[in-house]
């Protein structure tokens, strides 16, 4: 009886472990797809049937673009509010501005549709995916222990958050771009966050291992959700940068 009763122990404690992984899978997946129905729908309303800037292009792309601005200073300060307010947010509150993320970062990712051809994005978007997911399946998996990637990989973004404000500013005041410097720091982005996949993956098991249904690891899938959805959205974006065809 001891037998049976620790299997069914076992297999209770592997069920809430699969569920608690496949919701905060789904989430994810659930907040690209949002974001890439946003984006398209405000790609189609950027012009008008006469190819004019509408009232809404012009706040996003005119002069200073001073809309797709304001959109990623609201996602910075969402992801903020959001990461801190967790514990003392409802499961209701903390999905809503989880969704609420997404579609603004789907109108932010809309500007990459004029950018880039549509095969091209595709092309990058589905070798993205298979980067992610191996580099997934290997956090999930490996026996190694990856905490001491994560101080590391944050250090290295830092550094590439930074290198990237200078090259903006020098961009800025010499009027001309730094590509070179551009593709460096896009390769190492997708190095940083191939990495942290794997790095937050491994955060997402051990603590599939103590889930138990309640609302507070409900939040917690939430939050890995949008780790995983940021990892996955940076490396896109990055390898976007580096294989991508202009229009």
């Amino acid at each position: 009886m001891e037998n049976i009763s620790e299997y069914g122990s076992s297999s209770s404690a592997l069920s809430e472990k699969t569920l608690f992984m496949s919701k905060t899978y789904g989430w994810m997946a659930l907040g690209l797809l949002v974001s890439a129905l946003v984006a398209f729908v405000t790609a189609s309303s950027i012009f008008n049937s006469a190819h004019q800037l509408t009232a809404f292009g012009k706040f996003l792309f005119g002069k200073g673009a001073v809309g797709i601005y304001v959109f990623a200073i609201a996602e910075l300060a969402l992801v903020w509010w959001l990461s801190a307010s967790i514990r003392k947010l409802s499961v209701t509150v903390a999905t809503v501005a989880f969704i609420g993320y997404s579609v603004l970062n789907g109108v932010t990712l809309s500007s990459i549709l004029f950018v880039y051809q549509l095969g091209s994005i595709a092309s990058c978007f589905i070798g993205c995916a298979f980067m992610f997911g191996a580099m997934s399946f290997y956090g999930a998996t490996t026996k190694r222990d990856l905490t001491s990637w994560g101080k590391y990989l944050m250090m290295a973004l830092i550094g590439v958050i930074v290198a990237s404000l200078v090259q903006m500013l020098v961009g800025f005041f010499t009027k001309s771009p730094m590509t070179v410097m551009d593709f460096i720091l896009s390769v190492v982005s997708v190095v940083i966050f191939t990495g942290l996949t794997a790095y937050d993956t491994q955060k997402l098991a051990t603590a599939a291992e103590y889930a138990n249904g309640s609302d507070d690891y409900k939040k917690v899938s939430i939050i890995f959700a949008l780790e995983l959805y940021l990892d996955f959205i940076n490396l896109f974006l990055n390898l976007l940068r580096i294989f991508g065809k202009r229009r």
